[in-house]
């Protein structure tokens, strides 16, 4: 399946692109909210599993309004915990680390920081989990998933639509880059996507994407590694990465990652 192979679906704040593989669907809903978030449905035989949760009020009454006709089986909530008031009655599937994540650790302290930067759109309640998630195959709602736990949250395969959902891609964006070890990371599960030829990567914060985007987010995280063995500081590591990528987006997250490597 090509990325570009999608029909629209204007909503009033968002839009939904859909992949139809034929006797199964992925609604890609690009929530066009501040911090770009994106929320993936597979639909089989009139159910639907969701991946991930809106996190502003707004885009959770629009999508639960898009999901009005449906039979949700279930929502993995991996690495976006916030905004529990999206399908409040709906099972919730998650990993014991990935609740950690969310209700103490690196994701509950950026739920606290959007809370206070975006006041009362955001929905900074987290969601609780009804089953608990371990390493391997899953079935919901007909459709196969694989569950492979990462040291934050979890991804997730998708073998029938030949897709995998991690936190973070975009080929050209920054990207949140703990130092030069989670970089490695990166670039570990970055090269496991293309050796296993997945058609399309699915990730939180960008619209679909494929293996040549893989392997140019893998030359864009070993050049940062190179830029910051010279530069000085949080600042000169900044300066030269965005001479190096004028045109990227995410500057925000640039900031995140200077840090990382210069704290």
């Amino acid at each position: 399946m090509n990325k570009n192979s999608f029909t629209t679906v204007k909503l009033e704040k968002g839009e939904m692109n859909v992949y139809d593989f034929g006797s199964i669907k992925l609604h890609a809903y690009k929530t066009n909210d501040f911090i770009d978030d994106e929320v993936f449905i597979i639909e089989k035989n009139g159910k639907v599993v969701v991946i991930e949760s809106p996190c502003f009020f707004d885009n959770v009454k629009e999508l639960s309004e898009y999901l009005k006709d449906v039979e949700v089986e279930g929502v993995f909530i991996s690495y976006h915990g916030a905004g529990a008031s999206f399908l409040p009655k709906a099972p919730k599937y998650s990993t014991v680390n990935a609740i950690d994540y969310s209700s103490k650790g690196g994701g509950r302290a950026l739920i606290k920081q959007f809370a206070a930067t975006f006041g009362d759109v955001f929905d900074s309640s987290v969601h609780e989990t009804t089953e608990i998630l371990k390493d391997g195959a899953i079935t919901i709602g007909s459709i196969d998933f694989v569950v492979k736990q990462t040291s934050e949250a979890f991804d997730i395969e998708i073998p029938e639509i030949n897709a995998v959902y991690t936190h973070m891609l975009g080929h050209d964006c920054h990207s949140i880059v703990a130092g030069a070890g989670h970089a490695d990371a990166m670039i570990a599960e970055l090269t496991r996507y293309v050796e296993n030829g997945y058609d399309l990567i699915l990730t939180s914060h960008y619209t679909p994407e494929d293996l040549k985007d893989a392997e140019t987010k893998i030359s864009y995280l070993e050049n940062l590694k190179k830029i910051a063995s010279i530069c000085k500081n949080a600042d000169n590591f900044k300066d030269e990465v965005c001479k190096a990528y004028p045109n990227y987006a995410g500057e925000n997250y640039l900031d995140m990652t200077a840090g990382f490597f210069f704290s």
